[in-house]
């Protein structure tokens, strides 16, 4: 019965499946030998055996038999006399074996051999955990959330291991509740106050270049590469794809049948649009593609200054640009240009007046909100239909409807 509260640890500690059996004993017989050492000053003379399965151990010393007058080490000793209430048969010099009861060393030495056995199997534990993920860096993993909070939220792996999603690695359509299960990648491990800190992220690139090996059979075998991706979280992503087997179309291969393959990519993303593009070594034919779904008249490289100069129709000005100027900046960080757009016009327009001229008349933030969409002249943004100014301006109707009203006043 002294032994209980230990066989209560091991009981504990025998459960974990993330210590293997021969450093869980290594540990265990350490934990008893510092506390020998602090009870008799050595532990050179004792036998520990451990049985993990059952919970229980045994402490056996090892002792010379000397004679009655000659003890002189009671620890590594015994004379005669004692030795024989053991067994008669013993005689001097021989080795008597027996049992050393932990009860014997008293109740503070039974706690603290306790307390600093859970205390080496922690760390033990910290140190899987943080060897584990350090691994998985990169990868998607799934867990249940637990907690959430402002700034952050609490998840739990299949092994009640702790991880933290920040907000700011949450796409930021993202709403999930306690119970909800949620995938993310582990983007970064390290140890804080000496205990693992997993941080995992929905909003890094590799998270969607993991969901494209996941759901997409070629780029998980290897037979379609993914060259590169952009993204920005819950808005639009531009992925770069390439296939060494000229039978297999890495754009359609991705996308799947009326979108099927991709599809669920979408809806892990709440609804991110995702641009799959066919990589090209040929720089202004990567730039096209990578400005769909403009349609490209020409383009001019700077490559001094990684610039290049694109002129397209009017009519696909804004297309190139994107709402917000999203499509031209994805573009730029994919194909690693400046990329600036130009209108080609065919034949001058006398009638046309530059947007600049009418600085008396509109302030200067709405005419460069209109040049940001690729207008930079009044018949310009005429050619618009008015809804489509609104959605792409993201101006207020009163202002639209005053600028349009000023343009057409001019013409007539």
């Amino acid at each position: 019965m002294e032994n209980i509260n230990l066989i209560d640890s091991f009981a504990e500690f025998k459960e974990l499946k993330n210590i293997d059996r021969a450093t869980m004993m290594s540990v265990i017989e350490e934990v008893f030998r510092s506390v020998l050492i602090r009870q008799y000053e050595t532990d050179e003379n004792f036998d520990i055996i451990i049985n993990i399965d059952k919970g229980d151990f045994e402490i056996w010393r090892n002792r010379e038999v000397v004679e009655d007058d000659q003890l002189e080490e009671p620890n590594a000793q015994i004379t005669l006399t004692e030795a024989q209430k053991i067994d008669e048969d013993y005689e001097v010099g021989e080795e008597v074996t027996d049992e050393v009861k932990l009860v014997d060393f008293g109740r503070r030495a039974i706690l603290n051999l306790r307390q600093n056995l859970a205390s080496k199997i922690m760390e033990l534990e910290k140190d899987y955990i943080y060897g584990k993920y350090k691994e998985k860096i990169g990868d998607i993993v799934t867990g249940e959330v637990y907690q959430v909070w402002k700034k952050e939220m609490l998840v739990l792996d299949d092994e009640d291991n702790e991880l933290i999603l920040p907000k700011s690695e949450q796409i930021p359509s993202d709403f999930f509740r306690k119970g909800d299960n949620v995938r993310a990648i582990v983007s970064k491990v390290e140890l804080r106050n000496n205990n693992p800190l997993i941080i995992l992220s929905r909003t890094a690139p590799a998270f969607l270049e993991r969901l494209f090996e996941l759901e997409i059979p070629e780029i998980f075998d290897g037979l379609i590469t993914v060259k590169k991706i952009v993204r920005v979280p819950g808005e639009r992503a531009k992925v770069a794809v390439e296939s060494y087997d000229e039978r297999i179309d890495p754009v359609g291969a991705c996308v799947g049948m009326k979108g099927s393959r991709i599809h669920g990519i979408v809806r892990e993303l709440r609804n991110e649009n995702i641009d799959v593009i066919n990589y090209s070594a040929n720089t202004q034919l990567f730039i096209k593609r990578a400005l769909n779904p403009a349609k490209i008249n020409s383009i001019k490289l700077i490559e001094d200054s990684k610039k290049a100069e694109v002129y397209l129709k009017p009519e696909e000005v804004s297309l190139a640009i994107g709402k917000g100027g999203l499509n031209i900046r994805l573009a730029s960080q994919l194909t690693g240009y400046e990329i600036d757009v130009y209108r080609e016009v065919e034949e001058a327009d006398d009638e046309d007046v530059n947007l600049d001229e009418f600085a008396d008349e509109i302030e200067g933030w709405v005419i460069d909100t209109l040049k940001g969409i690729g207008c930079d002249s009044a018949k310009n943004v005429l050619n618009i239909p008015r809804a489509e100014l609104i959605k792409r301006t993201d101006l207020e109707e009163e202002t639209i409807d005053h600028v349009l009203n000023i343009f057409k006043s001019e013409f007539e």
